[in-house]
């Protein structure tokens, strides 16, 4: 499909407030923040973007974060970034497209959360290889319920809520099981989702929350000088007794710090360590 005509789904939570745009990372859907969006009402109109290549969005032939994020920016740019910039929260994979969205596009950001992932390149991704490769692996034609497709993929993948997780991306049609998320592309694209793209000579100069999970290694203090040469104002805040997946480990925690940061005026969102 061209990326011109390329179509971005989302979902309105809340019908008052300034509007915050969550971007989840890889095989999420925006309905995942769907709990956090509720818990930031009725100050806060959330939007919960499916990424391309995700959920009700389309495909895309190819990946790299500029034109991920150039796709995002120009559809909040016809959207709810219309009358002003808005406030954007990014996990993972949509953290990374979230900092280059705010890198090329600072006018469509009002405030940046950037939620355990950090704008460097990750060495290992043989996590994600196993998974795309599992879920790859399954047989659709076989399936007969979402039932069966949860017993195909315990032993490759056992951890309860991580199988759970990946499951709310397989769909069922009139034609049987298809997965809403592009495996293959995903799957030949990890070097380059392990990476970040090379932006020169520029920053966002805008607020910044840093949230990185206790439990998780994808925030180090190796990272912070490069994180705060692109974001100068990034304030680091971790939160206990989470991994890679903050905002559902700890979703009331992470929710409170979402919206206190929401709420601070920008004079006091300063260049905090």
């Amino acid at each position: 499909m061209a990326e011109d005509s390329l179509s971005i789904n989302t979902q309105t939570v809340g019908k008052s407030g300034e509007i915050v745009v969550f971007l989840p990372g890889l095989f999420g859907q925006g309905k995942n923040f769907t709990q956090i969006a509720k818990g930031i009402e009725p100050d806060f109109q959330s939007i919960l973007v499916d990424l391309p290549n995700h959920g009700g969005s389309d495909w895309t032939e190819d990946f790299d974060y500029v034109s991920q994020a150039d796709l995002v920016a120009e559809h909040l740019r016809s959207t709810v970034a219309n009358d002003g910039p808005i406030n954007l929260v990014g996990h993972s994979m949509g953290g990374k497209v979230a900092m280059v969205l705010a890198l090329r596009h600072p006018e469509l950001v009002r405030r940046l959360i950037v939620v355990d992932i950090s704008p460097v390149k990750r060495e290992s991704m043989e996590e994600f290889e196993h998974l795309l490769d599992s879920l790859a692996g399954l047989d659709l034609s076989e399936l007969k319920s979402r039932g069966d497709a949860n017993k195909a993929l315990l032993d490759p993948i056992p951890e309860d809520m991580v199988r759970g997780f990946l499951l709310q991306s397989l769909a069922r049609t009139q034609d049987g099981f298809r997965w809403r998320v592009n495996l293959k592309l995903l799957r030949d694209s990890l070097p380059t989702i392990a990476g970040f793209p090379d932006i020169e000579d520029t920053a966002y100069d805008g607020p910044v929350l840093w949230v990185a999970g206790e439990k998780s290694d994808y925030i180090k203090d190796d990272y912070g000088p490069t994180m705060r040469e692109l974001f100068p104002r990034a304030h680091l805040i971790t939160i206990n007794n989470a991994g890679h997946w903050v905002h559902a480990e700890q979703a009331d925690v992470f929710t409170n710090v979402v919206r206190g940061f929401l709420n601070r005026s920008e004079a006091h969102t300063s260049d905090e360590d």
